[in-house]
């Protein structure tokens, strides 16, 4: 079942603003989400680049744990990986292999690759997952795949 993924700072299939970028303020954009499906006990969010020249899409943002009641995320959420907003939500890792590894990295691909899409893909979950915080996008991929009953998608582009 599909539910509505948008945000106030671009709209699907535009520009991502600098400000949410590796060359801006490198902060997480905010994000809205309405109409989840009955029966969702959590929600979980993978921000991933499918155009990034590795092996496998480059990991921005993990973040789960996501109380079912909530209908957004602001703008900068913490880089931490417990959350007091929304309550009890856990942030995993990204793709970057130093510095700020846990929380949201924003677009930043290589000059001239050309215009990379980055999909946010928000899931509802119809249980509540046993799952440390900081875990990679694969170890939550494997414990919520069979639990998923809905999905909303954003993607916004980037380009250097």
């Amino acid at each position: 079942m599909a539910f509505t993924l948008t945000s106030p700072a671009f709209e699907n299939g535009k520009p991502i603003p600098k400000k949410y970028t590796g060359e801006g303020a490198d902060v997480s954009p905010p994000l809205e989400w309405k109409d989840v499906p009955e029966g969702t006990r959590e929600l979980a969010l993978i921000c991933e680049d499918p155009d990034a020249p590795t092996k496998e899409p480059w990991v921005h943002w993990v973040i789960y744990k996501i109380p079912p009641q909530a209908t957004s995320l602001p703008e900068n959420v913490p880089k931490t990986s417990r959350l007091s907003k929304p309550e009890g939500a856990l942030q995993g890792r990204n793709s970057w292999p130093s510095g700020q590894t846990i929380g949201y990295r924003g677009p930043m691909p290589p000059p001239g690759h050309g215009r990379h899409r980055y999909y946010f893909r928000l899931y509802a979950l119809d249980a509540k997952l046993v799952i440390e915080p900081g875990v990679t996008k694969s170890v939550l991929w494997t414990n919520m795949k069979d639990h998923i009953v809905g999905q909303a998608e954003l993607m916004g582009t980037y380009e250097r």
